[in-house]
This record gives structure tokens, C-alpha cells and sequence, in this order.
């Protein structure tokens, strides 16, 4: 159970991994966020023909600069900031920009990436940004790059396999014998075994099988019952051992409830 480069570990010294979008994605995301700035850029442009009409050509230049700043910097710097890290092309997406810490990001991480985005979005076409995010491990863009920034993924849906079963015939041996001193590191090398076991090659399956196997019967008291196959066994060490974690979690909650007085706050109707 290693922790990969890419995962942040949090004070409890647990790794969390936050998965970086994919070039498909940004691409997609990026696109909205181009159609809204069009948009609001053809609206602007009108607003300011209207305003300016009858001017001078100094005072419609001036005009122009500060439509240009607002649509391409001042929109895309507040919306991020304000949202901490989500442009309207996130939002229809299920992106983020975080930091490189994956931590929000601030005003000066999005006017970074407004400002870099600018030239390599809009002035170079957006080759440059493609051309980073598809050399990054990230899919940085420059703009990423300079800020100390990268794009995850927010809507991220897990499917977990089902936890092992009990095999019926070894239930009884399971529930009285002593499994408390296999440390938490095996038991999760075996959990992972057991769901992965479908996916491997019958000779990996079964060699990696035995392999556990001896290790965890050295933990164990009574020894199971002779002639059981390896995998029966670590499935019915790692189901009885969910099994009394289930009751132990249980019985702790029901303390709590006799010790702790109720919050009044829970009772209010929602």
C-alpha cells in the first residue's frame, strides 16, 4: 500500500488521491468557457457601440481595452476566486482548479491563469495549452504551470466490489476462532485479493492464494479445518473479521447514544 507521487497526505497520515482531469474534459470544459466569453464579448461589443457612439477614435480604443480586460481577465479571475476554482465550463463539467497542495486555489492563482491563459488561449488558438496538457501527467496548461495550479475531477463515482462471503461450512470455525493479532496491513493485502482473485490468471490466483494463506494461518487459533482451500479460508477470516468490526462499530455507537445527550438541533424538522 504505497503512496503515489501525485497523492496528498493529509495529517492523519492517510494518502488521498485526487484524480487530475483528463485532456477530454479540459477540452470540453474549455470550449464552454470560450462560447460564454464570445458571448459575453458580442454583447460587450454592442453595449459599447451604443456608449461610444459619437466619440472620438481615442475614447472607442480606450473602450475596446477595457471590454477586452474585462471579458478576458476580470470575468475569468472573479469567477474563479469567487467560486474557488470553477469557471462556468467546470461547473457544467464536474472540474476544479486546485493547487499543486490541492488546496483551493486564490485571487492569485486565478489572475495568473486568466493572464497566462490569454495569450496561449486566445492569441495562440490554444495550441500552446493543448500541446502542455498533453506532455503533462496532470494536463497542465501553461497557465497551470505559472500558477502552480492543475485541474481534478469532482464528480468522481465509485463502484466498490461486494466484501467477501462467508463460505457457510467454515462459519462456525470462523466465529470462535481467535483473529484478532492478524495485523491490519495483511487483512488488507487479503481484502484486496479477494476482489481482485476474478480478474487474475488461474496460476497468479492460486499461487498468491497459498501465499496468503500461509501467512495468515500463523495468526490464527484454532488452525481451519484441514483440506480447506487456501481462498475459502482467507474469505472467511476477512468476512468474520467485517463481521465483528460490524458489531464492535455498532456497540460503540449505542455507548454513545447512552452517554452522549441528544443535540436538540436534530429533533428540528428539516
Amino acid at each position: 500500500m504505497g503512496v503515489g507521487v501525485d497523492d496528498l497526505v493529509i495529517g492523519e497520515a492517510v494518502a488521498l488521491e485526487l484524480p487530475a482531469a483528463g485532456i477530454a474534459m479540459h477540452v470540453l470544459s474549455g470550449f464552454l468557457d470560450v462560447a460564454i466569453a464570445v458571448l459575453a464579448l458580442v454583447i460587450g461589443l454592442f453595449v459599447t457601440s451604443l456608449v461610444t457612439r459619437g466619440a472620438d477614435d481615442a475614447m472607442v480604443n480606450v473602450a475596446m481595452t477595457l471590454l477586452l480586460v474585462l471579458v478576458f481577465v476580470v470575468l475569468p479571475t472573479a469567477m474563479e476566486t469567487l467560486t474557488r476554482g470553477r469557471s462556468v465550463g467546470k461547473f457544467a463539467t464536474g472540474l476544479r482548479t486546485v493547487r499543486d497542495d490541492a488546496g483551493p486555489i486564490g485571487f492569485r492563482q486565478a489572475l495568473t491563469r486568466a493572464l497566462v491563459g490569454f495569450v496561449e488561449i486566445w492569441l495562440l488558438l490554444g495550441v500552446p495549452a493543448l500541446v502542455s496538457g498533453l506532455l503533462s501527467n496532470k494536463g497542465k496548461r501553461l497557465g497551470d504551470h505559472a500558477a502552480g495550479t492543475y485541474v481534478v475531477r469532482e464528480r468522481v463515482h465509485l463502484s466498490l466490489p461486494p466484501p467477501p462471503m462467508m463460505p457457510p461450512h467454515l462459519a462456525a470455525w470462523a466465529a470462535g476462532a481467535d483473529i484478532a493479532r492478524l495485523p491490519d496491513g495483511l487483512a488488507m493485502a487479503v481484502r484486496q485479493f479477494l476482489m481482485r482473485a476474478p480478474a487474475l490468471s488461474p496460476h497468479s490466483r492460486a499461487a498468491l492464494g497459498v501465499q496468503l494463506h500461509d501467512e495468515v494461518v500463523t495468526y490464527l487459533a484454532p488452525q481451519p479445518p484441514a483440506g480447506t482451500p487456501p481462498e475459502l479460508v482467507l474469505a472467511a477470516v476477512i468476512a468474520d473479521r467485517r463481521r465483528r468490526d460490524t458489531i464492535r462499530l455498532q456497540r460503540d455507537s449505542a455507548l454513545r447514544r447512552r452517554l452522549i445527550p441528544a443535540d436538540p438541533i436534530d429533533s428540528l424538522p428539516r
